[in-house]
């Protein structure tokens, strides 16, 4: 616990009086302080100016970021037959229908990533209330409501990431690891803002950007300048 204290101190004091620093200063710093046991995440969290509760404000996407999350990602396909036998060989890690259906309705989520075939839909909307609340739900804006599973399915393991804005107005997303190369995550952080950006609502009035922050899974976080971000 002393260690972990102190790690925690010198990263605060690193980060302290710094912040709209450029995309390149936040990540140098919030790799360089990134000092746990184990591969921490760098994640980014996009504040903007919106209310998702009204639904021209709505903010969701998807975005292949250039370098990958370096995460595995579990993904679930709900199909029958030949498009089951098609996701299997894309490398899907759990597929079913119905008795998928079962084993999500009994609280087993051992997925990051649901996809579905169109005639599938009846079934999963039953797990709405399930999977809704954890951002799991297929939809087909993002690409997992689809024909091709095959091309879902790899596009999952391979770094996709999709997004979707919560209640406050708050976009999160895992853009790295603190292992990966420093320009690595420069430029996976400027491809999801500008995914995020582009998935501008027609209804926003105002700012729509208004902070953009980063951090380790164990680091405190630094705000990036938004111009930085966004290439203005």
């Amino acid at each position: 616990m002393a260690n972990l204290g102190k790690r925690t101190t010198a990263a605060r004091e690193a980060f302290a009086g710094k912040s709209g620093v450029t995309v390149e200063e936040a990540v140098a710093l919030v790799k360089g302080n990134a000092k746990a046991k184990f591969d921490e995440t760098i994640e980014l969290a996009v504040n903007l100016g919106v209310d998702p509760r009204h639904a021209d404000q709505m903010v969701r996407g998807v975005v292949a970021l250039p370098n990958g999350t370096g995460k595995t990602v579990r993904v679930a396909v709900f199909a029958r037959d030949a498009k089951a036998e098609e996701a299997k060989k894309a490398g899907a890690d759990i597929i079913g229908a119905e008795d998928l259906m079962e084993v999500v309705q009994g609280g087993k989520i051992e997925f990051d990533r649901c996809i579905a075939t169109p005639d599938m839909m009846p079934i999963v909307g039953r797990l709405g209330k399930v999977l809704g609340p954890r951002n799991l739900m297929p939809n087909p804006k993002v690409g997992t409501v689809t024909m091709d599973v095959a091309a879902a399915v790899k596009a999952a393991k391979g770094g996709e990431v999709q997004f979707k804005a919560e209640k406050a107005g708050v976009v999160h997303a895992g853009v790295g690891k603190a292992s990966f190369d420093e320009g690595k995550l420069v430029e996976n952080v400027r491809a999801f803002v500008s995914a995020v950006q582009k998935a501008k609502p027609t209804g926003v009035k105002g700012s729509y950007m208004k902070s953009i922050s980063i951090s380790s899974t164990m680091g405190p976080g630094v705000t990036i300048g938004i111009d930085s971000a966004t290439g203005n």
